[in-house]
């Protein structure tokens, strides 16, 4: 079966979602929106404190890294929405842009000013409905609802109130005028509900006749005519379909995007003959630069109360069902903390995530008793790792290799991030609240102890980007506008294309560079209908 849109785009995930949306409300384009996957509409997705149950289910790619040597040559978890709003119905609902320096940085490194952080304040913006309201950092009526925690755990409090003590300053807003500091987290939610960008962008479209969705179509190849994109093929119930459009744009993630390049014969020449696929364009970058976040876990036993394991009760049910409230809203990840391993940076370098349960190996292990856990995270990231091809055959999973720890200063910083978790427990209220601790435990104390229970403990905050980066350099796959190199029609619009990491959960910026691919487009093919400003929302 062939058919023929404006736009296709591949993958219904959190740029996926929002780019379907916003293309759509043009009349005048017709845009088809591919997914692997199928359904949001579960419990497991809807209730907030249920998001490890999706984890390693049919609604999750699974995928695992390769043995990382420096993380005592473990394979780590990773887990990516498969179904209608991509991650976004699978993560822990922060809602984090990174610092403002972030963004600069890309503008430098691309070259293109309108990707500095005056430049995409304004999307920002424009995707929000805040229920803080609107300010200068903050937009209200955006399809994507950002409100405060509903039910938050007294142990979230109490580790704010700790870190405050500890010498942090207080901070109410991670995405406001600064980022130091500790409170609670903002979360992507509607009345105590998960809100992806199912929820925010494709269901108000759905009705639209231009918009066409259709999940359980896994896209194997973009179609080529030259050095032009001419739509895509994919695979739906047991038969291979084509389908061509003026513009493809491929929002797969920072796995599923180079894999797609790569089986379609756009990446690295070498590497693509290896695996048995005809090189369609040479273009090294492809796969390469890819980075993620990791997290080191200190976990305490407590000598009283109750952690949020015992909240999935009937009581806890009857709560969430009757009134939006209660432990089951609740993202575990509550509270926060921005702060610096070292004075000399000039920016933070360190998140912590908070959580008022004990979170062990990916959750792969249910919590079974009473813990508190604090994750320090690596938000300004030096190692580097890839995304291959394991095999032409689009079916099989690519090879990851995370490259975690491959640069020495990650480890330190990790290390400083443990000390700076022990010195927070060890004050204020949370330090009557917390028992012995469990994890690297108490007697793990010289530095070089400390270096082996990171390597030892380390895993995923599942935020890969940068493998299919943005840039004019030879190793760049897009260009600030987001198109391929060497490819017309073509665009990959995803976490993918992020020069760098950002401070910070990578959900809300990758919906921000949807809004700003959504323009792009609009403007590639003369929309009749201009991109709404902040202003229009707010």
């Amino acid at each position: 079966m062939t058919s023929s849109f404006d736009v296709v785009v591949v993958g219904a995930g959190s740029a996926g979602c929002a780019l379907a949306g916003r293309l759509s409300e043009d009349p005048a384009l017709s845009v088809l929106l591919l997914e692997a996957g199928g359904s949001d509409d579960v419990l497991e997705v809807q209730v907030p404190a249920a998001l490890y149950k999706t984890f390693r289910t049919r609604r999750d790619w699974n995928y695992a890294t390769e043995p990382q040597p420096a993380a005592a040559g473990r394979s780590l978890f990773w887990p990516r929405g498969k179904l209608l709003g991509g991650s976004s119905s699978i993560n822990a609902m922060i809602y984090i842009r990174g610092a403002a320096a972030d963004y600069d940085a890309w503008a430098a490194r691309t070259g293109d000013p309108s990707w500095s952080y005056e430049q995409v304040l304004p999307l920002f913006r424009r995707m929000e409905d805040n229920g803080r309201g609107a300010d200068d950092f903050h937009g209200v009526g955006g399809p994507l609802r950002v409100e405060d925690p509903r039910s938050p755990h007294p142990w979230s409090r109490a580790v704010v109130e700790s870190a405050v003590a500890a010498g942090y300053p207080r901070n109410p807003d991670f995405n406001g005028a600064r980022q130091e500091g500790a409170g609670l987290y903002q979360l992507t939610q509607k009345r105590g509900r998960r809100w992806s960008t199912a929820d925010a962008y494709l269901r108000p479209a759905l009705h639209r006749p231009n918009l066409t969705v259709r999940t359980g179509a896994q896209v194997t190849r973009v179609l080529l005519d030259g050095s032009r994109a001419t739509g895509v093929e994919y695979l739906s119930g047991g038969q291979r379909h084509a389908v061509h459009a003026e513009e493809v744009l491929l929002s797969g993630g920072a796995i599923n995007s180079p894999q797609l390049l790569m089986l379609s014969g756009i990446g690295p020449a070498d590497h693509l003959r290896d695996v048995g696929v005809e090189v369609a364009h040479d273009l090294p970058g492809v796969g390469r630069g890819l980075q993620d976040h990791p997290l080191v876990p200190t976990i305490w036993h407590v000598r009283e109360g109750r952690s949020l394991f015992r909240g999935e009760s009937p009581a806890g049910y009857a709560q969430w069902f009757a009134r939006r409230r209660g432990p089951l809203t609740s993202n575990l990840a509550e509270a926060g903390l921005y702060t610096r391993s070292s004075p000399e940076l000039a920016e933070p370098d360190l998140q912590f995530h908070f959580l008022p349960v004990k979170y062990w190996q990916q959750a792969r292990v249910d919590p079974d008793v009473d813990a508190f856990t604090a994750c320090a995270v690596l938000v300004d990231v030096h190692s580097r790792g890839s995304v291959r091809l394991r095999s032409a055959d689009p079916t099989w999973a690519p090879a990851i290799d995370a490259g975690y720890l491959t640069d020495d200063r990650d480890l330190e910083a990790l290390v400083t991030g443990v000390q700076k978790a022990r010195e927070i427990a060890s004050v204020g209220p949370l330090a009557g609240v917390l028992a012995e601790e469990w994890s690297p435990g108490g007697t793990v104390s010289s530095r070089e102890g400390l270096r082996d229970a990171v390597r030892q403990t380390l895993e995923s905050l599942y935020h890969p980007v940068s493998s299919a980066r943005m840039g004019t350099d030879d190793q760049s796959v897009v260009d600030p506008e987001l198109r391929v190199h060497g490819i017309d029609g073509l665009r990959v619009v995803d976490a993918s294309v992020m020069p760098t990491l950002v401070r910070g959960n990578t959900n809300a910026p990758t919906i921000m560079i949807a809004e700003r691919g959504a323009d792009l487009v609009r403007a590639a093919l003369g929309s009749r209908v201009p991109a709404r400003s902040v202003d229009q929302v707010s």
